[in-house]
C-alpha cells in the first residue's frame, strides 16, 4: 500500500491564488480580469483561473516588453 499519496495539484485557481502567484494585489488580478488582459471563468459565484492562462499573461507581458 502506498503511504505516500501524491500531492493534489489544482486544476484552478482563485484571483487571490493568482495575486500570490504573480505577486500582485488582488485588485491588480480583479482589474486584469475585469479588462481581459487575465482570462478567468465563472464558476457559480467564484471566479477562476487555469495555470495555462497564468502562463498567457506572463507571455504576453513579456511579448510586450520585447515590443517596446
Amino acid at each position: 500500500m502506498n503511504r505516500n499519496p501524491a500531492p493534489i495539484v489544482p486544476k484552478w485557481h482563485s484571483p487571490a491564488e493568482v495575486a500570490a502567484i504573480l505577486g500582485y494585489g488582488l485588485s491588480k488580478v480583479k482589474m486584469k480580469i475585469a479588462t481581459g488582459e487575465l482570462r478567468s471563468i465563472k464558476d457559480g459565484k467564484y471566479r477562476r483561473i487555469l495555470p495555462e492562462w497564468i502562463d498567457e499573461y506572463i507571455q504576453a507581458q513579456i511579448d510586450r516588453e520585447e515590443a517596446a
